[in-house]
């Protein structure tokens, strides 16, 4: 009896690890189904990991981040700008989402050039221009 019992906790674990293998490997993050804290966890996560090594174009950070909170461009005679800014970090109840609480990502031509501070500088110098 204690054997066949035993037999059942084992195969229930198996089943169990197999569940939870297959969710983590198979269940792909969406930032549309998720709220704001968790979003903002997803955002500075992937943000954080990135690499200027690893050439990120837009059309796949919008698919791995989903919509910007908040987003600018500038146009100059040969090339496009664009600052995407996703929330990182919450300042203040107030049901908006201002760039204090943002981290930038810049893009030249679609491809991500900067980030953080560093875009924050390179699209304020290009604005000027």
């Amino acid at each position: 009896m204690i054997k066949k019992i035993f037999h059942y906790i084992l195969l229930g674990l198996g089943v169990y690890a197999v569940l939870a293998a297959s969710v983590i490997l198979f269940y792909k993050d969406d930032p549309a189904t998720m709220n704001w804290q968790d979003r903002q966890s997803y955002n500075k996560r992937f943000i954080s990991n990135l690499k200027l090594k690893d050439p990120r174009y837009f059309d796949t950070v919008i698919e791995k981040l989903g919509s910007p909170d908040l987003t600018f461009a500038k146009k100059t005679p040969t090339d496009t700008y664009q600052i995407l800014y996703y929330r990182t970090q919450h300042m203040k109840s107030d049901g908006i989402t201002t760039v204090d609480e943002c981290t930038g990502l810049m893009f030249k031509n679609n491809l991500l050039i900067a980030w953080g501070p560093e875009a924050d500088k390179t699209y304020e110098i290009i604005s000027h221009e």
